[in-house]
């Protein structure tokens, strides 16, 4: 099977793996995150009778301009969610999305497309595929309430799983995984007794440290529904805590001018907003220079902007932690930050 998805799809095939380890079967795997349980990101073995693939669609090599998501031919494919990105690959959205009608067409005769009916383009994209010889799966974000700071999944027959993981996100993750691991044969009960003890990717939501009054995360997200998804997730399960929100402009796409409109409004749900780039990243992708008045505007909603950001960290530690909580947001690591250090400044509780 192959999950694709411009969000979502490395927490999607982490979910799958570890249900389908609780089950006890067998699987081989590639995967963009380390994982809790698992000791390689990429295994291949010739006993294995399902391979989990998590799907890229960058260029497959320099040579060979296909996706990389479109090598493969699936029995079951996931789409969890499609955004444009990667725009030095893919210049116009409908281009990039386009790739992902490609990639249902690549499916397997008697196959199954698990695809996000909330993602509103999914939903185009998936429902205006005429195939007739694949069966199609939609899904939503299931039933759940949010209680003392832990989400908790209700189940069919009115049951509360306490989860480790958060967000409407990953709760749309979680239902994809479901839908997959229903597929295999694992039943919904085992499937909620497995995903109960899933504590996430690497660096996808990943507490740092936590005390009693204040919490430090860190997240991948540097795409504009990225950004919105994980800043929401942490307002939604932490309501009465002042959320302070650090994105890095990293990628190709988020240091582009005219990407950065993308950015407007997405930190709005955050009481801070801090935006760091680098000038040397910029020299290095050979983009034009960007001025913080433009990134500003961009953004949106008063954001901080720095370029420097050990000028960032030090606004960060003359701030009061009480009752509030940190998200560092990037693809990379804002020039050397150590978050395990500064969590350990920042939490004296």
């Amino acid at each position: 099977m192959v999950i694709g998805g411009s969000h979502g799809k490395t927490t999607t095939t982490a979910m799958i793996l570890h249900v389908l380890a609780h089950a006890s079967i067998e699987a081989d795997y590639m995967v963009g995150a380390q994982l809790e349980g698992f000791e390689v990101m990429v295994r291949l073995s010739e006993t294995a009778k399902v391979m989990v693939i998590e799907g890229d669609e960058y260029l497959t090599s320099p040579i060979d301009r296909r996706p990389k998501f479109h090598v493969y031919q699936p029995n079951i494919a996931v789409i969890t969610g499609i955004e444009w990105d990667h725009v030095n690959v893919f210049p116009t959205f409908d281009i990039y999305k386009d790739q992902f009608a490609q990639f249902i067409n690549l499916i397997r005769p008697d196959g199954t497309l698990i695809y996000c009916a909330d993602d509103a383009v999914v939903r185009e994209v998936a429902e205006g595929n005429n195939r007739t010889d694949i069966e199609k799966l939609p899904y939503d974000v299931p039933e759940y309430e949010v209680v003392d700071g832990v989400t908790n999944l209700i189940t069919a027959d009115g049951l509360r799983t306490p989860l480790r993981v958060f967000g409407r996100h990953n709760l749309l993750n979680l239902t994809a995984a479901r839908l997959v691991c229903r597929t295999l044969g694992v039943t919904d009960k085992m499937f909620d007794e497995a995903i109960s003890t899933f504590g996430g990717a690497s660096k996808r939501l990943e507490l740092v440290k936590k005390g009693d009054h204040c919490a430090v995360y860190k997240d991948f997200a540097h795409a504009p529904s990225k950004l919105r998804a994980t800043i929401n997730a942490m307002r939604e399960q932490y309501p009465d805590r002042r959320l302070v929100a650090c994105m890095e402009l990293h990628t190709f796409s988020s240091l582009t001018q005219d990407f950065l409109k993308q950015y407007s409004h997405t930190m709005a749900e955050a009481d801070v907003r801090m935006v760091y780039y680098s000038k040397h990243a910029l020299q290095l992708k050979k983009l034009p220079d960007l001025d913080p008045d433009q990134v500003r505007e961009a953004f949106g909603d008063n954001v901080e902007v720095f370029t420097d950001s050990n000028a960032m960290v030090a606004k960060l530690k003359d701030m009061q932690w009480l009752d509030a909580n940190l998200l560092m947001m990037s693809s990379g690591n804002f020039d050397g930050i150590d978050f395990n250090q500064l969590a350990d400044e920042l939490i004296t509780d």
